[in-house]
Parts: C-alpha cells; structure tokens; sequence
C-alpha cells in the first residue's frame, strides 16, 4: 500500500505546526513533506521544499494592493514548490496550511481531491478588538482602516477553500466573522509538558557576562520583541515601583528591539529606547537587564528561576510564552485581556491585574516577591492546568485524530493511526 501524504505550507515552517509535524512523521505508512521560505528553520524529520522570490518597488502597487501583491507571490512561488514535489512523486491526501501570508491561495486548484486544514489564527478588525484597544497607540483613518480589513482577504479565501480550520483558543475564534465560525475548530498548537518541568534544585543560569543564582529575587519579562502590544510600555513603568518596593529584584527582559506586531515608534529606534528616555533616572538600570533574543533552553533556564513571571497582552493572539512559565510552576501575574482570562483564572493558577494599570502591576509583582510560599498553590495549579488541557500527547494529538474523524478522505490515515 502507498504512504499517504500530508503537506505541512508555512512561510516559517514548522511554526505552529511543529509538534503535530513530528508525530506525524514519526508514523508508519505516512509520508510529510513541508514548503516554507529559504530563512524557515525547518525540522530535520520533514523534508521541505524552500522557495524565495524577489523584492519588488511596492511604490508600484497601490497601497490597499501591497500586502496581497506580497501575498500572491508567494502563492506564485508555492505553485513552483508543489511542481518539484510532483515530479519527484508526492501527492498529498491532507494539507495544513497557515493562510495568513498568501500560500494557501493555489491549494485548492493544485490539489482539488485533498483535504485542506487551514490554520485560523486571527482576524484583523479596524476597530474593537487589538486595533483601537489602547489609548496611546496611533489612530487610523480611513485608509487605513482599509488597509487592516484587507489584511484578511488570503486568509478568507483560504478558508472558503478549506474543509476545516483550527483556532488555538476560543477566543482567537471568536473574532472570525460568524459565517466563518462553523468550519473553524478550537485545537491548541500543544505543548510537550515532559520537556517543561520546573527544577527545585535549578543550577545558576549564565547569560553574556551576566549570572542569575537561584537564591536571586528574578522577576521575568518575555516577548519576541518588546512593544506594547505585549505590554511593555506597562511593564517598563512598573517597574520603579518595583525596584523600590524590592531592593534585592533583577529584572529580566528578553526580547528584541524590532516590531512584530503594531506600529514603530515615530522618533525613536525602539520602543525600548522610548521607554528608556520616559523613566529617565527612574530605574536602577543595574538591576534591569535587557538580554535580548536568548536561545530557547537558556530562556527556559531563566523562567526556573523567575520568582514572578509578567505576561502583558492586548486582546490578541496568546503567546506561547504563557504557557510554558505556567507548565514550569512559575508564579505568572498577567493582564486581564479576553485570551489570558481563557487560561488564567485570578487567584486560582496565576494573577491578573487590569492591562493599564502598571501600579496594580508593581504591587503584584512586590506581593508575589515578599510571600512566594503564600503562592505555592497557584503554582501547581498553573502547571496542573496547562497539562489537562495543552498536553500535545494526552490531549492535543487525540482531538487531531477526532477532527479528522470527519473528513471522508482521511479515513485511510485514521486506519494506519489508529491500528
């Protein structure tokens, strides 16, 4: 009997999908190939198809025009990746799919017999949901209230042509049209909570030139970038409040000076020069560490040592980082935003303190400093209920299988899971 074939088509594979691409792969009778960019990292068990294309003069295209112009290249050149892939003989049954920058659209004409999951992880709203949430950010007009809504037109398309679509939380569903909501399920990206274990016997951690001891009072702060999408802009002015309250603290931010997401700072390089220049004299920059982008296990060496973990969020997509410093026990104090109250219940497995509020957030983080004992509970609740409900093996993996229980053509596949 032939294998039967999954694609995986992200621009930065394996990204979301990358514990479900491993244990598909791991499978007997299954063949799994990806396409991504020639920058995606990959993984070593699934081969992919890479693929580039040139920059063009965006000047040239109308500026409602410019993301889907990017958008429709891409899908060019996935047209490209999937022709390699057929000479050499691969035809997939099943394809995942993130349709977020433009690799999706072919999908359907390439491969018209295949079932199509598209990965819905967000819709963009001019107004009422990120956009407009703080009062700081800048205001759009009308064009550009223009642009955000067409920000979703690959994605839409994508999930006209999808047979099904996962969300990774109720409330990233939540925000799709409603006519969408029917073919879109709540499926987690999981995590593997056996590789996410707290130490109580943690070693000393060692980052540049620096090093943070276990008997350190660690407060930690974690964003791809620092911006205040993810709060950063509070976090930054609770922290003279901190410091004074904490004269033992170490403040410990990982993060880049880029921008993921909203918008640049108009004069300054970073956000975090602009909040520099704000506070002024206002922190002890001896204790405040700014490590940048850290490798995944020297972060997950830092968060056992975090005595408050800070997680700050506009209602937006909820970061992985959340999670994984509730698996490892941390103590997290978190904003009260719809996706963090899907996971954190206050008092219960974490803290919540009102997004804006950066006093509430300092006392908070003092509280949890000077009694870490009276937060032992919520601690193990927060690893308790990251594994009932994110474990990819236990509880991810088995309501992957139950989607496609759905999905006639995958009938095949479910026999060789299944066996």
């Amino acid at each position: 009997m032939s294998e039967f074939g999954i694609l995986f088509v992200h621009n930065n594979f394996p990204g979301q999908f990358r514990n479900l691409a491993l244990a598909l792969a791991a499978q007997e009778g299954v063949c799994v190939r990806a396409i991504g960019t020639r920058m995606a990292p990959g993984l070593p068990e699934v081969p992919m198809q890479r693929y580039s294309f040139k920059s063009v003069d965006s000047a040239v295209v109308h500026t409602f025009a410019r993301r889907f112009d990017l958008e429709s290249r891409r899908a060019e050149q996935v047209i490209y990746a999937v022709t390699q892939l057929k000479l050499e003989g691969f035809s997939p049954q099943l394809i995942y799919v993130h349709p977020g920058w433009g690799e999706a659209l072919p999908l359907r004409a390439l491969f018209p017999d295949a079932v199509i999951c598209a990965y819905a992880e967000f819709y963009y709203w001019p107004k009422g949901v990120d956009i407009g949430f703080d009062p700081e950010a800048p205001r759009y007009g009308v064009d550009g209230e223009t642009r955000i809504s067409l920000r979703n037109a690959a994605t839409l398309l994508a999930l006209v042509d999808a047979d099904v679509a996962i969300s990774p939380t109720q409330w990233q569903r939540s925000v799709f049209p409603e006519a969408f909501r029917d073919k879109i399920q709540v499926l987690h990206d999981g995590l593997d909570t056996a590789a996410l274990l707290p130490q109580a016997d943690a070693a000393d951690v060692f980052i540049g030139n620096l090093r943070f001891r276990p008997s350190d009072e660690i407060v930690t702060f974690v964003s791809r970038n620092l911006e205040p999408y993810r709060g950063f802009h509070i976090f930054m002015r609770a922290l003279p409040e901190i410091l004074k309250a904490r004269p033992q603290a170490r403040i410990c931010i990982m993060g880049g000076d880029e921008v993921s997401y909203g918008a640049r700072p108009d004069e300054q390089a970073s956000w975090r020069a602009v909040m520099l220049a704000e506070l002024g004299d206002g922190i002890d920059l001896s204790r405040v560490h700014f490590l940048g982008k850290v490798a995944y296990e020297e972060y997950l060496a830092l968060l056992r040592l975090s005595r408050a973990h800070v997680y700050l969020t506009y209602p937006f997509v909820l970061s992985w980082s959340l999670l994984e410093a509730m698996a490892l026990e941390r103590l997290v104090i978190a904003s009260a935003t719809a996706p963090v109250q899907e996971v954190i219940e206050d008092g219960v497995n974490g803290l919540l303190v009102p997004f804006f509020d950066a006093q509430a957030l300092a006392a908070r983080v003092a509280e949890a400093l000077s009694e870490p004992q009276r937060f032992a509970a919520l601690r193990r609740e927060a690893r308790s209920s990251v594994v009932s409900r994110f474990d990819f093996r236990e509880r991810i993996w088995p309501g992957h299988l139950d989607l496609l229980e759905d999905q006639p053509g995958c009938a095949p596949l479910l026999r060789l899971l299944r066996r």
